[in-house]
């Protein structure tokens, strides 16, 4: 395992601030230290937003 953190944006459209949370709080909720905000860590890197399919131009 590494030591590495996660960094994730804050969803409060207001606040938007990038968070640095330990790896060990994937999976688990954590609040925005500037707005108070709950924001739920992605267990694993892949779930945050999966992608759709992009559309080929001709």
């Amino acid at each position: 395992m590494s030591d590495e953190s996660v960094r994730i944006m804050c969803p409060n459209l207001t606040c938007r601030k990038v968070l640095a949370v330990p790896a060990s709080a994937r999976g688990k909720t954590v609040r925005c230290r500037n707005c108070a905000t709950t924001i739920r860590i992605p267990a694993t890197l892949g779930q945050a937003e999966p992608t759709p399919p992009a559309k080929k131009s001709a």
